[in-house]
């Protein structure tokens, strides 16, 4: 493993820019990641690893760290010069990104569901990592609609806890969703309220796709007209809505609790 001093290094200003810059990483095809948790992930499930940097005490599998086209020890302050968390935990760590582009058809998953999630219009990188995560628990297939937190911002990444590495996310246009649910047959039901609004506890969720929107606006006008129908969480009336994680942990919930 080499060495490297200097915060202006040429690969500290890629693991740089690679964190703060969802263009850079869309051009190179990388993302970062920023602690031991994700690292271990990451080789457990076989993520294309391309270049790691970690101080000392952290230590790196030889195996892994034969697998590492970079791999260097560096000091606290370059560390915190690299990674994006104002606390370092010590590792940061590039990936080839593995692509998020929607196939050709929708396939049940490995326990022979055929249940996913839209997200419409989900700003906040947490909120979608969190979704993605727990989606991830409950067996359901995540695809993203334009307007959504960039799947590779750190933060998403970090909220994710490892899903990106071992779970297919999508994402696609409304037209092309629209298309492959019409194809596998699957009905579309967004998490809203209007005239055909039910109780999420009296529809049948074991094949279908739901829809939940930002916590801010919501389901978008676009999505809504090509939904369905809507459901919504039985609340108290003094709670108006939660946020879009707490939506879709109930809701997922709710759609996979029959078949755990």
């Amino acid at each position: 493993m080499e060495s490297i001093t200097s915060k202006s290094n040429p690969l500290c200003v890629h693991l740089r820019k690679l964190s703060s810059s969802r263009s850079y990483r869309e051009e190179t095809g990388e993302f970062l990641c920023d602690s031991p948790k994700l690292l271990r992930e990451a080789e457990l499930w076989g993520a294309d690893i391309r270049a790691l940097l970690c101080t000392e005490g952290v230590e790196v599998s030889r195996e892994l760290e034969g697998r590492i086209s970079r791999a260097a020890r560096v000091s606290e302050s370059v560390m915190r010069s690299v990674s994006p968390m104002e606390t370092p935990q010590g590792v940061v760590f590039s990936c080839r990104s593995p692509g998020y582009a929607p196939p050709e058809r929708l396939e049940p998953n490995e326990r022979g569901r055929m249940r996913f999630l839209v997200l419409d219009g989900v700003q906040d990188p947490g909120n979608v990592g969190t979704i993605l995560r727990t989606a991830d628990a409950f067996g359901t297939t995540v695809i993203l609609l334009p307007g959504c937190a960039d799947l590779e911002n750190p933060k998403t990444l970090r909220a994710g806890m490892g899903v990106h590495f071992r779970s297919a996310i999508y994402r696609c246009t409304l037209a092309e969703l629209t298309a492959l649910l019409d194809e596998a047959g699957l009905p579309l039901y967004g998490a809203a309220l209007r005239e055909d609004t039910a109780d999420v506890r009296q529809v049948d969720l074991s094949r279908c796709a739901i829809a939940v929107g930002s916590e801010g606006r919501g389901l978008s006008a676009e999505v809504l007209a090509v939904c369905r129908r809507t459901v919504r969480i039985p609340m108290e009336p003094r709670c108006e809505s939660l946020n879009a994680a707490s939506a879709a942990s109930v809701l997922l919930w709710e759609a996979a609790r029959r078949d755990l």
